[in-house]
């Protein structure tokens, strides 16, 4: 074929000065020249039908059918100008497995290519079992008391003795689906918690309210609630509790409970309840903590809802009321109102300890109460925009050198000195920022549809600067744990002090942890605002920062014999440690990380989620739907 194509080549070039239609004759007068070996028509015609049987063999032959001889001959021919099609035309198709029909391929699994699981799931699945490791270590040692103790094999009563860890984990088993700790947690509450809340004496107000009740109303709505379970994406396979059973436990909870806000002679309500005498007092001083008062509503509401009874709301949503009749600095309030006058008292402003969760409910009640909304409740989301303002005029800074921005605080009021100290509590904010910018919405989908405004992308940018400052709290440490409190070096600012013993972090000159700061009570504000910031921005690293926070837990705070502990100082190896493990940790800081690694979307932002996230000490996660 090679000689009859460069042969007929040459001849169509040599033929190309004849008149059109004179090529045929000019073809059969040149061939009578070629006598005694040279070409003859015949000999052509025959060499050209040669070549043309020799070319359909070859392209018809699956295995190329190429003599090694010629296969030589044509690669002895790279170097010359026409070789690449040369080598195109010898070239041996590719071997192709055998073709099924369709159905015996599905049939056949091997001969599909297997997507490997989403290391994400992997790591969702630590987090489920560092749960049932937690849950594991409070049920062999401290089964109905309110916290384990994992290093004596023990437990105490420091919430008042209603078995807070059992209610503030149950949520957490149902969407986790630990179908046996749902079963544990489920009959305990069924056969102990009615009798417990009859006998008990004094409890906090708050603390009752967002571990127990709000405990109780989250795996209500999980359960089957009001039939509206299954919009939490948790498959209907998973064991639930009894609804009928928790929401009467709530009834009779909150009714006792009720006792601190009719008993105060105004709106604001008393800190402490006698459960069994069904009496209400005031704290020693008199005096109660603005955040603890005004981190209620949610739960309350809620109840009111899915009871029929406005009495709860109705209590609950008078403190607010008179909230917005009060003095504030710019937004900003001071951490201690007394009961008695229904006034501020002190100076002091922060969103750490004792102010934290005002700020919260002010944008989460305004989410809860779609029907009044832009009516007789509008106020709140007034409320909470002017507050925000005034964190980003008077308490943001910026750290020295390398640029990180926190939060401070006026710890004698508007008129006083700046304290550039930030509690651990304070990194709620970010996720609540974003919460406010977006409204649950990702960000991509609120900004193609042109939803926020100047002012939401800069509360969303400075949400996303303090999630940074707030896992770099962790990363500074020799642990990669965070302290409860940490300062940090401004311009002009003179105090000094310890690092967090990491050498190797960017940022271990900004930040300042002091001796006694540096315990780590297995806290979940941080946690929190990884998965709200990831839901919402979608950006990957809020899920590597939150891998690296669990590995970090894993590492130090695990206890072999079941449970994880507090710790004393996160500065040191090893790390001296507390012998407590707050219920938070079940009730809030797992969950939040299993739900950072979901794949599924599960109790997703963007369908009217209440999040019962509320103030200090701790926060516990309830989600309902409207």
């Amino acid at each position: 074929m090679l000689a009859s194509t460069r042969a007929t080549g040459r001849n169509t070039r040599d033929m190309s000065r004849y008149p059109p239609g004179m090529a045929t004759q000019a073809l059969i007068t040149n061939s009578s020249k070629y006598q005694c070996g040279k070409f003859t028509v015949g000999k052509f015609l025959s060499l050209l039908m040669i070549s043309g049987l020799i070319y359909l063999i070859v392209h018809k032959s699956s295995e190329g059918l190429v003599s090694g001889e010629l296969h030589d001959k044509v690669e002895d021919r790279h170097t010359r100008k026409d070789s690449p099609k040369i080598r195109t035309f010898w070239r041996k198709p590719p071997r192709l497995p055998p073709r099924l029909p369709p159905n015996e391929m599905y049939k056949n699994s091997s001969l599909l290519r297997q997507s490997p699981p989403s290391e994400w799931i992997s790591r969702q699945k630590k987090v489920k079992e560092a749960f049932e490791h937690a849950w594991s270590g409070y049920r062999n040692y401290a089964m109905g008391y309110d916290e384990l103790m994992p290093l004596s094999h023990r437990g105490v009563d420091g919430l008042g003795g209603l078995g807070a860890t059992i209610v503030d984990s149950l949520d957490t088993a149902i969407i986790m689906g630990v179908d046996n700790v749902v079963s544990e947690a489920s009959k305990w509450i069924e056969d102990n918690l009615m009798k417990r809340i009859s006998e008990k004496g004094q409890v906090n107000l708050f603390e009752t309210t967002i571990r127990v009740l709000g405990g109780l109303l989250s795996a209500y709505h999980l359960s089957g609630g009001e039939k509206a379970g299954g919009e939490s994406g948790i498959p209907v396979t998973s064991k639930r509790a009894n609804p009928e059973l928790l929401l009467e436990v709530s009834k009779d909870l909150a009714d006792r409970l009720l006792l601190a806000f009719t008993s105060s002679p105004t709106a604001i309500p008393l800190s402490d309840v006698v459960l069994r005498d069904r009496t209400a007092h005031a704290a020693p001083d008199g005096l109660s903590s603005t955040s603890e008062a005004t981190t209620l509503q949610l739960e309350f509401s809620y109840l009111s809802r899915i009871s029929g009874d406005p009495k709860y709301n109705l209590e609950a949503m008078k403190v607010l009321d008179h909230m917005k009749t009060l003095p504030t600095v710019e937004g900003l309030v001071p951490i201690y109102i007394n009961p008695s006058s229904g006034q501020f008292s002190g100076e002091n402003i922060r969103l750490g300890s004792r102010g934290d969760s005002y700020y919260e409910y002010l944008i989460k009640v305004w989410v809860q109460q779609e029907k009044y909304r832009h009516t007789s409740l509008k106020y709140l989301f007034e409320m909470y925009m002017e507050a925000m303002r005034g964190v980003k005029h008077l308490l943001v800074r910026k750290t020295i050198p390398n640029g990180l921005v926190f939060v401070g605080e006026l710890p004698y009021g508007r008129n006083g000195g700046f304290s550039p100290k930030m509690d651990h509590l304070v990194c709620f904010l970010p996720g609540t920022l974003a919460l406010g910018a977006t409204k649950g919405i990702t960000k991509k989908k609120a900004l193609e549809n042109h939803l926020l405004t100047e002012e939401d992308r800069e509360n969303l940018q400075l949400a996303e600067d303090l999630a940074k400052t707030c896992v770099e709290m962790y990363f500074v440490t020799s642990t990669g744990l965070a302290p409860e409190i940490a300062y940090f070096h401004t311009e002009g600012n003179t105090e000094g002090g310890p690092d967090g013993g990491n050498k190797s972090s960017e940022y271990v000159n900004d930040i300042i942890i002091k001796p006694l700061d540096r315990h780590n009570l297995l806290r979940p504000e941080t946690v929190e605002s990884l998965f709200v910031l990831h839901r919402i921005t979608e950006d990957p690293k809020y899920r590597e920062w939150g891998w690296r926070i669990f590995q970090a837990f894993e590492k130090y705070t695990k206890v072999d014999s079941g449970g994880y502990t507090s710790l004393d100082d996160v500065t040191s190896l090893p790390p001296p440690r507390r012998d407590k493990m707050e219920t938070f940790f079940l009730g809030e800081t797992l969950k939040y990380l299993y739900l950072l690694f979901d794949e599924s979307n599960i109790l997703p932002l963007d369908k009217r989620a209440i999040l019962f996230i509320n103030g200090m000490p701790s926060r516990s996660l309830s989600t309902c739907w409207l």
